[in-house]
C-alpha cells in the first residue's frame, strides 16, 4: 500500500470483522530516535496460537469468503524493508494487538498519508465503535476519544451530518498541528 494510513485502515477493518467494539490506534513519530511506529489494539475475537503463527501468511485463512489475505503480509514486508518489524499478539476472546516499527528515515518507508480521513472513515462507517486515537510527533501529541465526543453530544448521533462535518475538520486541524500546521 502506498500509505501507512491504508494499512491502519485495513487493520481496523480486520478488528471490526473480528467483532471488536473498541479499537485503539497509536502512532509515534520520533525523528531523534529515527523511529516511526504504530499500534492497533482491539477487543475482538482474537486468534488461537495456530492462527496467530500463520497470520502473516497470505495464503493461510480461515475465511470462507476468499482463500487469501494480503494485508498483514504486505505490512510485515513493509516493516522489514525499512529495518523494522511487525509484532502480533493475540489470545482468543481477548483481542489482538498489532505493533509495527520502521526506521523513520528509511528510503522505502511509505508516508503516513491521510490519517485524518482514515479516522474519519472509521467513525462515519461505524459510529458504534469506541475509537481511541493517540498520535505523537516529536513531543507534540493529539488524543481523540469517540466516547468523549459522544458524551458531549448527548442524544445527537456521532454520524449526524453536522457532527461528521465538524469531525473531519477537527481531526485534520489537530493532526496538522503535530506537523507545525496552523
Amino acid at each position: 500500500m502506498r500509505e501507512l494510513s491504508l494499512h491502519i485502515l485495513d487493520l481496523v477493518e480486520n478488528s471490526l470483522e473480528a467483532g471488536a467494539t473498541q479499537v485503539e490506534i497509536e502512532i509515534r513519530e520520533d525523528l531523534k530516535q529515527d523511529l516511526f511506529c504504530f499500534r492497533v489494539r482491539d477487543n475482538g475475537r482474537g486468534m488461537d496460537e495456530d492462527t496467530l503463527q500463520h497470520a502473516a501468511d497470505a495464503f493461510y485463512t480461515k475465511r470462507c469468503t476468499r482463500k487469501f489475505g494480503f494485508g498483514l503480509p504486505l505490512l510485515k514486508a513493509a516493516c522489514e524493508r525499512c529495518e523494522g518489524k511487525l509484532v502480533l499478539e493475540s489470545k482468543p476472546w481477548q483481542g489482538t494487538i498489532v505493533t509495527t516499527t520502521f526506521r523513520y528515515s528509511h528510503w522505502d518507508r511509505a508516508p503516513l498519508g491521510d490519517i485524518a480521513t482514515t479516522i474519519f472513515l472509521v467513525l462515519a462507517g461505524r459510529p458504534d465503535v469506541k475509537l481511541y486515537y493517540r498520535h505523537w510527533v516529536d513531543g507534540k501529541s493529539f488524543e481523540f476519544s469517540s466516547e468523549e465526543v459522544k458524551r458531549r453530544l448527548g442524544p445527537v448521533p456521532l454520524n449526524h451530518v453536522a457532527v461528521l462535518d465538524w469531525l473531519k475538520g477537527y481531526l485534520a486541524e489537530n493532526i496538522g498541528h503535530l506537523y507545525g500546521g496552523a
